[in-house]
């Protein structure tokens, strides 16, 4: 029921292997081992700038870069403060080291800077000129106030519960979805379709007028959409769609979201095949969504979506995302390393990626 924290079930390299021998679908092996001739580790683009050249003493300074296109922010020491990408709303700021882990599914661990925020508008150049950037950045650029990171960290294993003045659980440690109990050949172990609200179970009034109805049995459950949608939408304030073509704003599935209009394209949908994978990934940076194709049975649909978190230890590119195998949110290793980085099962599926 809705509140109660519901423990994550401990699954035996055996017990899993029999599952996937009965569903005919998944492939541990492929997820779990990395190819020979990992890719060299491409550094997270914007982010490593080197000193700009020409700045004064004492104050900060505005460039322009472009692919994609954006204004870089530094302080006077050169170093970047700040990245704002035209189209988007989620802005990169520099800020107090943090460290990102899950024991007990990983052993990665990310240390970073970067902190991201949802601004109040899209951006376009020009716009730190605007008072509502002004107001904005003189609020967030020196805030530890809780980021889209932190959001996102709230709902791992063994996250504590956090409530609203109602009494409403709106974080804590979150399943995937519900067990599968069809039977049916070729199912998942668990299912699919669980929404940010089903986590909260109350009802949410869209937008366009929907109320989205949360079901019981998933109660505490969002899969990897319905995590995106509650750190961005529910969380940030983001605009949430109730389907993928009603309304406007972040739409309800993963292949709704790569191939909205909403955002800025960073690695652009090419198609779904194996040929389509992205040739580098040095333009991604922290916060982008980034979007795969797992499952043959969706067609032409992708069927995944993650966040990149930034680089672990080990100098890999990591992303969190709501999965299956772990039941819940995610930068573990159970059902494929977290990287987006090599050849290992995540690296070779990604398509595409979204600044929003």
């Amino acid at each position: 029921m809705a509140g109660k924290k519901k423990s994550r079930p401990v699954v035996t390299g055996l017990v899993l292997l029999a599952l996937v021998g009965t569903s005919g679908y998944l492939t541990v092996e492929l997820r779990k081992q990395e190819d020979p001739g990992i890719t060299e580790v491409r550094n997270v683009g914007v982010l490593e700038g080197g000193r700009s050249t020409g700045a004064p003493e004492g104050k900060t300074t505005w460039s322009r870069l472009e692919n994609p296109a954006r204004s870089v922010l530094r302080g006077a020491d050169g170093q970047i403060k700040a990245v704002f990408t035209d189209g988007a709303r989620t802005a990169t700021l520099t800020g107090p080291a943090r460290t990102f882990q899950e024991p007990a599914s990983t052993a990665s661990k990310v240390s970073t800077t970067d902190w991201v925020r949802l601004m109040p508008e899209p951006w376009t150049k020009g716009a730190e000129n605007k008072k509502w950037f002004q107001d904005w950045y003189a609020e967030y650029k020196d805030s530890k106030e809780d980021d889209i990171f932190a959001f996102a960290f709230q709902y791992v294993a063994g996250a504590p519960d956090k409530k609203d003045e109602q009494g409403v659980v709106y974080a804590g440690d979150a399943n995937f979805g519900p067990l599968n109990t069809t039977g049916a050949e070729g199912g998942d172990l668990r299912l699919e379709q669980s929404d940010f609200y089903d986590y909260l179970q109350v009802p949410y009034p869209f937008r366009d007028g929907t109320v989205g109805q949360p079901e019981s049995t998933r109660a505490r459950s969002i899969d990897c959409s319905g995590f995106i949608r509650m750190v961005l939408g529910y969380r940030a304030r983001f605009p949430l769609m109730s389907s993928d073509t009603s309304g406007d704003g972040l739409p309800r599935t993963a292949n709704g979201m790569a191939r909205s209009k909403v955002g800025a394209d960073i690695l652009p949908l090419s198609g779904i095949s194996a040929k389509d994978r992205p040739a580098a990934i040095d333009q991604l940076q922290p916060g982008d969504l980034v979007f795969f194709k797992l499952d043959t049975r969706t067609g032409q649909r992708l069927d995944h979506v993650g966040m990149v978190l930034g680089h672990d230890t080990e100098g890999h590119l990591i992303f969190v995302s709501s999965r299956e195998e772990v039941n819940g949110p995610t930068i573990g290793d159970v059902g494929g390393v977290s990287r987006l980085d090599g050849n290992g099962y995540y690296a070779k599926t990604l398509r595409s990626a979204k600044r929003l």
